[in-house]
Formats: C-alpha cells, structure tokens, sequence
C-alpha cells in the first residue's frame, strides 16, 4: 500500500487550519441593527402642514379712542381679565362735559320759547273764532276777519317754527353725548389686556380725518383660540370640517393635543407660486388647553383622514424603494419585498411579505447592513 507523501499531508493540515482559523478567529462579529417587531396597532392616513402654523385669538381687538386727547383713566393694566363694557380708558371730557350741559340748557330755553309761541297762536285762533261769531251780527268786517286769520296763521306758523328749533335742541343734547362717549374706550367682549401703550396724564395724539389713531390696548379672548396652518393645495380635496386633528404646539414640546378642523378656505394662496397651499383652522378639544396658549405661538396640524385598527404594521422607515426590507432571522438579513396598506410618516399597514412577530430592521446606516450580513438586533419601537 503506498504511503500519502508527507508534503500533502503538510498541505491539507495547513488548509485546514486556514479555514479553521478563519470560521473560528477571524470570523467577523455580527452586525448590530436596529429593529422593530412586527405587530398589531393603529395605522393612521394623515396631512400635515407644509410650513408652521400659526396659534391665533378669533376675537382680538386693537383699540384706540376715536378722539385725541390726554388720558386722564386707565383703570386696567396689562394681564388683567375685564368684563365686556368695562371701562378701559378714559380722555379728559371736560369740554365734551360742557357742551352736554349747555344743550340741556338750550333745550330749556326752546321749551318755554315753544310755549310761549304756541299759546300766542292758540289765542290767535280763540280771536279768529270771536271775530267770525261778531261778523253773523255783522259787527265785525271782511277785513277784520282777514286780519284775524293772517294772525291766526302766522301764529301757526311761529309755533311750528319754535317746535323745530326745540327738537333741533333735542338733537343737539344727542350730539353732545355721543361726542362725549368718544372720550371713553369700554370692551368690546370679555377678555384678557394683552398689551397697553399709555399712560395716565399722556396724550393720544389725534389722527387726520380717514385715518384711525395707533392702538393703545390690545384685547384678547382667550377661550377664542385657534391653529391657522397651510396644507399643500394637492391635499385640499383630502381634508374636511369636522376631521380629527392632532396639534402641537412649541410651547408643549413632546404633547399631542386633540383637535377638530372648522375650516378649510374656499381659495387657494399662490403669493408664492412655488408653494400654492390651502389655509385651514382647527380649534381645541379643550377649552382649557387653549385658553392657556399664546396667540402667536408655532404649531404643527396633522389632520387624520382615515384609520385601521389592529393590523399588522412596522416603522414606516424600515421600507426601501420598492417595498424592501431587511429581516432578521437566524442571526442574518434578508431582504424581502413587501405588499403595503394604509400608511404615514410614522407606520406603515403591511399585507404580505413579513409575519407578526419577525424583526424587521428601520435604519440602514452602515455599508455592512446589506442581505445575507450576519447582525444582532437592538430592537426599538
């Protein structure tokens, strides 16, 4: 029997080792992955805003005096809660105080000048009525009774004439009141004073006719706010009134706030031609949540226009172009190519291709994450 040459023995003893060394020392380690369990949840079809959106007050007011003039009240400061009609500035009326009083008086004065007029021309009519009954007798003249109705007449005439000059009075007792009530500046509606921008002994500067003097108060209401944000006008025919909303706001970092969209607007804005968008409103559950928000803060809509409950769903970030993903099985990848439902920027309905319960991985940032790679999951959800 003939003996195997010893430098082939050498030779497979060395390959052996090779490969040995290769499987057992220098084997790479797996690759660590994030991954995230395929399983049962609520899949959501969303629009959200294209840029931010705005907090906003539905009744806000900017007010001034319709009049100029030095501020002699200012009963409420910045912060305060006042009632709707409450008294929030006052102008020096002293003028306006005095021109009311003198058209008292001359409403006074037309009254007894119009009492006077008309009993003249009552008596003028009782000297019409004797002179007629004189004249039967034939006491009396033609011409005396011409007189006595020209007298009767211009009687008439005055009483009607002092009449006009005293409801003219009247009037001028409503004009001097309505120029008096320009002094004071009252609440429109109840409300929070946002900002004021004078003080008591300043003077409001009066404004040329046409032209409204600067607000110095700004009110608020705060149980009217509101979120105005703009979609992009592709999604116009998506949303609705009365869609569930969910809102965050800058204010409340990491909350959802529950909502419903009231408005989307009949028009579509194309200041910028690039972006056309569609203005929408939604307003708050909550009343309370609101009321305690800024009006001007930055918010972010995400109005839902359909749900799925309880389907099998991964990361929306786990699926490639071409609906593939990676699973972990065994210790290594594999790609698949999955059947997809219902989606958002969030979660992604799967109906084919992955099971409940397989791993499936949501970030591929490294070159060594590729199909057939040994890994080792970090599961995530």
């Amino acid at each position: 029997m003939r003996r195997t040459p010893r430098w082939l023995v050498v030779v497979v003893a060395t390959l052996v080792a090779a490969v040995a060394l290769r499987l057992l020392v220098f084997r790479s380690s797996p690759v660590p992955v994030e991954v995230a369990r395929v399983e049962p949840g609520t899949v959501e079809e969303t629009v959200t805003n294209t840029r931010a959106g705005t907090v906003k007050a539905r009744l806000r007011a900017r007010l001034s005096p319709q009049l100029g003039g030095r501020v002699t009240e200012l009963p409420f400061r910045k912060g305060a809660r006042v009632q709707a009609g409450a008294l929030l500035l006052r102008l020096d009326d002293s003028v306006q105080q005095a021109q009311v009083a003198l058209s008292h008086e001359q409403v006074k004065t037309a009254e007894l000048r119009a009492t006077e007029a008309c009993l003249a021309a009552e008596l003028a009519e009782k000297e019409l009525r004797r002179g007629k009954a004189l004249s039967v007798d034939g006491i009396s003249s033609q011409q005396d009774l011409d007189t006595l109705e020209s007298n009767r007449d211009r009687s008439r005439a005055g009483c009607q004439a002092v009449l006009a000059a005293r409801d003219q009075a009247r009037a001028q007792v409503g004009l001097a009141e309505a120029e008096l009530a320009l002094t004071v500046v009252r609440t429109p509606f109840a409300g929070v004073i946002a900002d004021c921008s004078t003080e008591v002994g300043e003077w409001i500067t009066p404004a040329p006719p046409g032209v409204p003097i600067p607000a110095v108060l700004d009110l608020i209401d705060p149980g009217s706010v509101y979120v105005s944000a703009p979609i992009d006008e592709v999604d116009s025919q998506r949303v609705r009134v009365g869609q569930e909303v969910r809102l965050t706001v800058d204010s409340r970092p990491g909350e959802k706030l529950a909502g419903s969209l009231v408005r989307v607007a009949p028009y579509v804005l194309d200041i910028l031609e690039q972006n056309r968008t569609v203005e929408i409103e939604v307003e708050f559950a909550d009343p309370q949540v609101a009321a305690g928000l800024l009006p001007g803060t930055s918010a972010d809509v995400e109005a839902i226009l359909a749900r799925r409950e309880a389907v099998p769903r991964i990361p929306t970030a786990a699926i490639a172009e071409g609906g593939k993903v990676l699973v972990l099985k065994n210790g290594r990848l594999e790609e698949r190519t999955i059947a997809t439902g219902m989606r958002n920027w969030q979660f992604t309905e799967v109906k084919g291709g992955v099971t409940v319960g397989e791993l499936v991985v949501t970030a591929r940032d490294s070159p060594d994450i590729k199909p057939g790679a040994r890994a080792r999951a970090r599961e995530t959800r």
